[in-house]
Order: structure tokens, then sequence, then C-alpha cells
């Protein structure tokens, strides 16, 4: 006997009491990977969006107590979720501050920011190292590895940082949680404050993800523009099979109104305090914008009800688990081995092998 507790091995990164609001009587949930050389399947739901130790912390007394604090947060939510279910709508401002959390914390808490947290680190790593010459690598070694490297060491660390795509740099169990419940807080009011439509389906039904929450960007946006939560026209959120939840923009209500002026903070108390919720019923038109944005937002896998398949987009996006890409330019420059800014002002060579593209990496997804 070791008299160490015993860990759960299986951890969700989307709550299996969510899936089972898209699952049979028997807890089954149709898996379609976006991958197309994989066949959907029909798993039970307890192992769908789940990785073996995904929330153990070596450095807690219990390395478990993540993954109890989540259920303990999920259980509330999906309590408010029941209530919605039942026709009870819009919520007391707790619930809707208690929602609004659960909601943030969902949307960065999968492997997807985890992922992109690392390649963002990555690329930075690759840009201060390559920029600073290969004659300045023992400096950097030693201002940020803390030790003094033999010329082979230092090879090394060269050829590794200034590689495409940088360095292999892997954050923690612990730094990746602590990462996702400091950005679920910042986001949480720009979800509260957002007037919130209840969405019921009768005909038509639903799909969700293994990232279920999605931006919804303006109609006059341009497609290269990035998308956030401060700065999306809609935040959707499908919460069954037969009930979704859209946050919408609060200020197209006061079109042309300054920040600073009275009004915005009346409108958000009506907004807290529910006074322009709403549920309306699902159209056609709802049903897809919906379903297009969640299977858009997916990263690996849609989920769907075994009953639901024409209701997934035909269109799915290739898997990918770095939601944010950084702009191109400098980034995508190759390194030489001279400083990027010489004594004498001259550039190192460098050749860029992609286009600057502007993204909103502030808020796009809550990693950064």
């Amino acid at each position: 006997m070791t008299g160490k507790k015993s860990t759960a091995k299986l951890h969700h990164y989307v709550p299996q009491g969510y899936l089972r609001g898209f699952a049979t009587g028997q807890e089954r949930i149709r898996v379609v990977p976006l991958d197309r050389s994989r066949q959907a399947y029909t798993p039970s739901v307890k192992n769908v969006a789940a990785q073996n130790h995904f929330h153990t912390v070596g450095e807690f007394e219990n390395p478990d107590a993540f993954e109890k604090a989540l259920s303990e947060v999920e259980g509330q939510a999906l309590g408010i979720l029941r209530v919605f279910a039942n026709g009870e709508f819009p919520p007391s401002e707790e619930n809707r501050w208690t929602f609004a959390h659960y909601t943030a914390l969902q949307s960065v808490r999968g492997p997807d920011t985890r992922r992109t947290t690392e390649h963002l680190r990555a690329t930075m790593v690759r840009l201060e190292v390559g920029a600073g010459g290969r004659k300045n690598i023992g400096a950097w070694i030693r201002d940020n590895l803390g030790f003094d490297p033999t010329p082979e060491q230092e090879d090394r660390i060269w050829d590794e940082a200034t590689q495409p795509g940088g360095p292999p740099i892997g954050f923690s169990n612990l730094a990746h949680i602590q990462n996702a419940v400091e950005t679920a807080i910042e986001l949480t009011p720009y979800l509260a404050t957002r007037p919130w439509a209840l969405v019921r389906f009768d005909r038509r039904s639903l799909i969700t993800s293994d990232a279920p929450v999605s931006l919804v960007r303006r109609q006059d946006d341009e497609p290269w523009e990035g998308v956030g939560f401060a700065t999306a026209w809609g935040v959707t959120f499908p919460l069954t099979r037969k009930l979704g939840l859209l946050m919408t923009d609060p200020m197209a209500m006061l079109e042309g109104v300054r920040a600073d002026d009275p009004r915005v903070q009346q409108l958000r108390e009506m907004v807290l305090a529910g006074r322009i919720d709403r549920i309306q019923s699902g159209t056609t038109a709802m049903e897809k914008l919906f379903n297009r944005h969640t299977a858009e937002s997916a990263r690996e896998y849609v989920f769907h009800h075994p009953e639901d398949e024409r209701y997934v987009p035909a269109d799915l996006p290739e898997p990918d688990l770095v939601n944010i890409k950084p702009m191109g330019g400098l980034v995508d420059m190759d390194f030489d081995g001279e400083p990027l800014f010489a004594p004498n002002g001259r550039q190192g060579r460098r050749n860029t092998r992609g286009s600057a593209e502007r993204q909103d990496m502030t808020t796009s997804d809550g990693s950064v």
C-alpha cells in the first residue's frame, strides 16, 4: 500500500453531462473525425472528448484536484441548462454569471488551446533567437535557460530554435490549467453582458464538437480580419440537440454611441437583468447558422445524435489543433546566422514564406 489517493485516469475536456444532450438514451453518440481517412463511429459518451491524465497535476497533493473542481463547475452549469430546457429563462443574474463562466472555460480548456499556446511560444522563441544571430546564442541560453553552454549545445539549441515552427516546446498540465482558468475569468464578462437568445428546435437538430463555443463575425468584416470575443457579432453554443444559446452584440442597439455615453451603462444593466433576453423558435436558417459555425470551430471531431447526420455540413474543415496563426513576414523568415539588425544597420538575409495575415490574437480563442 502506497497510501496515495487514487486518481481518475480519463479526463474529459468536453463534459460527459453536456455530451449526453446529443446522445441516445443508451448514451451513444456519433463521432465524425475531421481527418477524412478515418470513418465515423458511435461510441459511448464516456469515451469521447477525453485524454488520459489531461488534468492530472503532480505538483498538487491531490493530483485530481482540478478535475474535481471542474466537476463542480460543470454540475452547476448543467443544472442551469436543465432549468433552461424547462423553459425558465432568462436566468437570474447569479446564474447568468455562472453559466457565462462555464461557457468561457469550455472555450479555452481543450487541447487546441494548449497546442496553440505552445505554438505561439515556439514561434516567438524562434524569432527571438534567430533575430539575435548565431554569435549571440550563448548569451541567450545563459539569460533564458540558466547555464553556460558548450559549443555543441549552442549548435543544437540554435538548430532547434530556428527550424521551421520553432523549438519543441511543451506546457505542463499545471501551466495549461492556469492559463485556461485565468483566460476564462477574463472572457466571462464578454459573454455575461451580451443579450442571450435561447433557441428551441422542434423539427431540426443541432450538432456539437470538441470546441463547441463558436464566434460569429460581423457581416461587414473582411475575410482576413480576425474575430474575438470582444469583436464578434455573436457567440453560438449548442446546449443540446434541440436547444441552442446565441449571445449577440449589445452595441448593435446603440450604433454610433460613444463608449462613455451613460446609455451604454444603462444597456449593460438591462442585459445583466435579462430584460433583453428572449426565447425563440429554431428556424432552418438558425439551425444552419449554429451548425455551420460549430463545424468550422471544430478542431478534430464533430459530434451528433446518430439520427442527425443530415444536419452535419458537407464541407467540414481539416483537423487543426492550432487555432491562432501568427502573422507572416518576420515570423516566416529563414535565418542564416547573421543578426537581423546588424550594427551597421544592414538587415540579415531572409526569405519570407507567407503573406501577413491580421489576427485578433488577444481574444480570438482566449489563449493569449
